[in-house]
């Protein structure tokens, strides 16, 4: 029996609301997704909610994939937007501060906590903000989600060349910012 790609079964789920298609999608692509989001989430509620909705984005043709690049990609595209969404919702910043206190037994502040504390008061985050969104695209995707200029590129829909050119820029205005 051939496996079927996963083209075609984006194709069977747009064009025939296909449940077989749509739940072997799912088959291959939530665990991977998840332990995606768990790296850049830490709340496991929150993390499954914004896979049940990628995937819901996906099966309501709210999401079009053009046949552009590669699925896994898409999918951690239309994923990140949602959890960004989500955590600017109202209870992003209490659960960031529950996280914070749950931290504050220790004697000494963690990198996160420094990092964090940086980007809530500090200059760092008006600096973030005030870089173009495609610089700021960049950054999330190469340091704060960890992936190589190749996967950056995959994922942001541009060339290797253009992620590392807009790093460069966005490091470069940040270091000018912040010095």
């Amino acid at each position: 029996m051939r496996s079927v790609s996963d083209g075609e079964l984006l194709r069977a789920i747009a064009a025939d609301r296909d449940r077989r298609a749509f739940e072997e999608l799912y088959r291959r692509y939530a665990p991977w997704l998840t332990a995606r989001m768990r790296g850049r989430c830490a709340d496991p509620g929150t993390v499954d909610d914004v896979v049940q909705e990628t995937f819901l984005a996906v099966w309501r043709g709210t999401a079009r994939y053009r046949e552009e690049g590669d699925v896994a990609g898409w999918l951690w595209r239309i994923g990140a937007r949602r959890l960004v969404d989500a955590l600017r919702g109202d209870g992003a910043r209490g659960r960031l501060r529950q996280a914070l206190a749950r931290l504050r037994h220790r004697d000494e502040a963690s990198a996160e906590e420094r990092v964090l504390a940086g980007v809530e008061h500090g200059d760092l985050a008006g600096a973030l903000i005030r870089l173009s969104p495609e610089l700021r695209a960049v950054l999330q995707a190469t340091v704060v989600d960890g992936l190589s200029t190749r996967e950056a590129a995959v994922l942001l829909g541009i060339p290797p060349g253009t992620v590392k050119t807009r790093a460069l820029r966005a490091r470069k205005q940040l270091r000018e910012e912040l010095a």
